[in-house]
């Protein structure tokens, strides 16, 4: 799955009322890759992580605990690419997602979920990037996160 598949999935799978949560989200996307081969589970689980560590810089995350900047960066993916993107050029867009506490932990849990039904065993997986808060070193250069 490359960058613009994702987002297209991303965008199909869009509850059309407000999902604050991702909940909604999250099921619809998981019932999309359940129901197509393996390898787009794994695909997506690359983009995904790749979009949170893309975000996972000093300039977003400053302040905030592990998982609570993690599942902020989350709930910036849900809110789609153009607002992804945005966000991306301008990390002030950021602020409103942590100080409203917007998360998206849900999303997350898509490819796991998603694995289980296709295969029916656990996925230990690892993806290229670790979407982990402070994995990416080069975002967070001579900042020591507690």
């Amino acid at each position: 799955m490359n960058e613009n598949a994702f987002w297209q999935l991303m965008d199909a799978c869009t509850p059309p009322t407000p999902d604050p949560d991702a909940e909604r989200l999250a099921a619809a996307l998981t019932s999309r890759l359940s129901a197509g081969p393996l390898t787009a589970v794994i695909g997506f689980a690359e983009q995904l992580s790749w979009a949170l560590y893309r975000m996972d810089r000093e300039e977003y995350g400053h302040d905030l605990s592990s998982d609570c900047f993690l599942y902020t960066r989350a709930a910036v993916v849900a809110a789609g690419r153009e607002t992804y993107e945005a966000t991306l050029r301008d990390p002030r867009l950021f602020v409103p997602f942590a100080e409203d506490l917007i998360w998206a932990e849900p999303l997350l849990y898509v490819p796991d979920r998603a694995y289980l039904h296709i295969t029916g065993e656990e996925w230990d997986r690892d993806t290229r990037y670790s979407y982990e808060s402070f994995s990416n070193t080069a975002g967070w250069a001579g900042v020591r996160p507690s």
